[in-house]
Order: C-alpha cells, then sequence, then structure tokens
C-alpha cells in the first residue's frame, strides 16, 4: 500500500480515487486537494475515462472532514493567508465536482462530515452503505457548514437542512436517503461487486440499479414532521423557544424536543447564526455565489475568536469546555452576522 494521501488508478472504463488516511479518518489536507484537481481535470479529458469513482481506506471513515488541526495551528501562527489558500482551492474543487461532465460516484460507508461531504455530495451519484453517518457538525467547533452546504442545505426536504446545520446530529443511510444526501442504499456486504461492476462498460446507472435496495426510515426522518414545524424561521432564539415549549409539553416529541435545545445551546452562538443565515439565503442563490458567500465567512471566521477556542476545545486539549465570545445568542448582532456576508472586493473568490 502506498503511503500517498490519495491513491488514483484507472480501472477498466473507472478512474478510481482512493483517501488514503485512515488513521487521520482520511481527513482532506491541501495536498490531497491539489492531487484531485489535478487528476479530475486530466480524467475529464481522457475518453477512456467514462466515469470517476472515490472511495476511501479503513473501515471507520470516508473522510471526516477537512484538515482542520492543520488549519487552527496556522491560523494560531498567524499565517491566515496561508491558511485561507486551502479553502481558495477546495472551494473551486467542490464546484468542479458539482460540474462535472462524468459521472462521479462516491461510495461511503463510514463517516462522512465537512470537507469528506464537499468531495462527495456534489457528485451526481452518492451510495450510502451499511456505516454511512453523514454530518455538518461545524457550529461545534466555532466554524459553519462549508463545502457547498449554502446550497445543499437548504435543498433538502422541509427543514431538515436547518436541523442539520443547527444540531450537527447524524444522518444514517436511511436519513441519507431521506435528505438526498445520498442516492442509493447499498448493503456493505456488497461492496466489493459493486466496485467492480462500476469498472465496467454497463451505465453506472443501470449498475447501481442493479444493486439498490429500500432504504426503510431512519431516526431523523420519522422526526420531521416535528423538525418542519419547529424549525422555521430566520431566528434561532425563535427555533429554541418552539423546542422548549415542545419540551414543556406532553407531546411525542417531548423529550426529544428538550435533547435538541440543550444540543444546540453547547455550540457557538456565533455559529448558530451564521448557520441559519446561510441556509436561508443559499435557499434562492445559485451554486456559485453560494460558494463565494462561504469564502467570504470563512475570511472573516478565521480572524475571529470561536473557531479557534472550538477547536481547542474538541480536537487540541480534548476538554469539550469551548468557552465560546460572543457567549450567547442575544449578543451577536445582526450587524455582526451580515459583516460575515460581505463583499470582499479584490480578494472575492475565484472559480
Amino acid at each position: 500500500m502506498s503511503d500517498a494521501e490519495i491513491l488514483f488508478e484507472r480501472r477498466g472504463a473507472a478512474g478510481i480515487v482512493t483517501l488514503n488516511r485512515p488513521k487521520a479518518l482520511n481527513a482532506v489536507t491541501h495536498t490531497m486537494v491539489h492531487a484531485l484537481s489535478a487528476q479530475l481535470a486530466e480524467w475529464a479529458d481522457d475518453d477512456a475515462v467514462t466515469r470517476v469513482v472515490i472511495m476511501a481506506n479503513g473501515e471507520r471513515a470516508f473522510s471526516a472532514g477537512g484538515d482542520i488541526r492543520a488549519l487552527y495551528e496556522l491560523g494560531k501562527a498567524g499565517k491566515h493567508k496561508e491558511a485561507l489558500q486551502f479553502w481558495a482551492d477546495e472551494y473551486p474543487l467542490n464546484a468542479a465536482i458539482k460540474n462535472y461532465r462524468k459521472p462521479y460516484v462516491a461510495l461511503i460507508d463510514g463517516i462522512a462530515m465537512g470537507g469528506g461531504i464537499g468531495i462527495s455530495v456534489h457528485g451526481s451519484h452518492r451510495v450510502a452503505f451499511d456505516r454511512f453517518s453523514f454530518a455538518m457538525p461545524e457550529v461545534g467547533i466555532g466554524f459553519f457548514p462549508d463545502v457547498g452546504a449554502t446550497w445543499f442545505l437548504p435543498r433538502m426536504p422541509g427543514e431538515l437542512g436547518a436541523y442539520c446545520a443547527l444540531t450537527g446530529e447524524r444522518f444514517n443511510a436511511a436519513d441519507g436517503i431521506a435528505a438526498g444526501v445520498a442516492t442509493h442504499r447499498v448493503p456493505s456486504a456488497r461492496y466489493g461487486a459493486l466496485v467492480d461492476g462500476l469498472t465496467g462498460t454497463v451505465s453506472v446507472d443501470a449498475v447501481l440499479s442493479a444493486f439498490t435496495e429500500p432504504a426503510g426510515e431512519g431516526p431523523i426522518s420519522a422526526r420531521r414532521a416535528a423538525i418542519d414545524r419547529l424549525f422555521t424561521g430566520n431566528r434561532v432564539e425563535a427555533i429554541l423557544a418552539a423546542l422548549d415549549r415542545e419540551a414543556a409539553s406532553t407531546n411525542v416529541d417531548a423529550e426529544w424536543a428538550g435533547k435538541t435545545a440543550a444540543l444546540m445551546r453547547t455550540k457557538s452562538p456565533l455559529s448558530l447564526k451564521l448557520a441559519l443565515a446561510q441556509v436561508r439565503f443559499g435557499a434562492t442563490a445559485d451554486f456559485a455565489t453560494c460558494m463565494r458567500t462561504e469564502f467570504r465567512i470563512v475570511s472573516r471566521i478565521i480572524h475571529g475568536h470561536d473557531f479557534y477556542e472550538g477547536v481547542r476545545a474538541v480536537i487540541v486539549d480534548k476538554d469539550n469546555k469551548p468557552v465560546w465570545q460572543p457567549a450567547t445568542l442575544g449578543e451577536v448582532s445582526d450587524a455582526e452576522v451580515a459583516r460575515h456576508f460581505a463583499p470582499l472586493g479584490a480578494d472575492e473568490l475565484a472559480l
């Protein structure tokens, strides 16, 4: 096995991409972003490659996100421009996958979060296996759902996108299908056979159709009515108030609502407000505008407090006791949220 972070091979009609950092849960590094961008461009012009298949080594994760630790260390060292270059390269890769003119098939049998979503969800086909676990947990580290989440979260059914962004809760395979994050449900026992099928000349749609099984209903999907009722509107405070009222009721969703409200209250207040604003903004924006908006937000986030405090608490010191600034939702003004969305002038993201 090569020690390269990402592996590429031609297998039959398929260009195969394998994420190869299993000990780091296949977190996406800057090197991997450059390599995947270059390889996709090469395969786009190679008539012998009729589809791209992306998978991962290791049993735990497809990809648990971007290499947040490295970005944290760059920012702490004052190398903000260097850190920002990661996102300046990552977001165009997400866009390239979204606009790829050949089938792009992500095989997800494990954790897929953050940056791992960016290199999978925008592809034409996303296969959920038994260990599929999707989440956008960024508000818990003082960050925000990026890699195109401004586009794909508001396009989930009902208020699932707002729920996903504000809670960071994990969607299993059935929930992934219901949310539109995954397009096909295949048992893990058939993983190898599916890869073999995808390397042939039979159309991707026909191969996946032959392997797909019913997804069933997941625990989040079972709460759809409550989620759609309680996660409406443009104010995080109003959503929390609705959850609190539900928790105090005798309704069947009372206990769940109380736990959900308590979970949200552990997140960065600024991140919560940014995330909800993103979901509402993205509902009427095109994909390129969503990506440029995310670059505007991250350009401000890396000069702030909560991202570094969140990564410290969750990833570095692992005390899970972040001290957010501002500490409450009431201290996060609408003007402060708007500032993160403001144009960057000459520094706008180039797609």
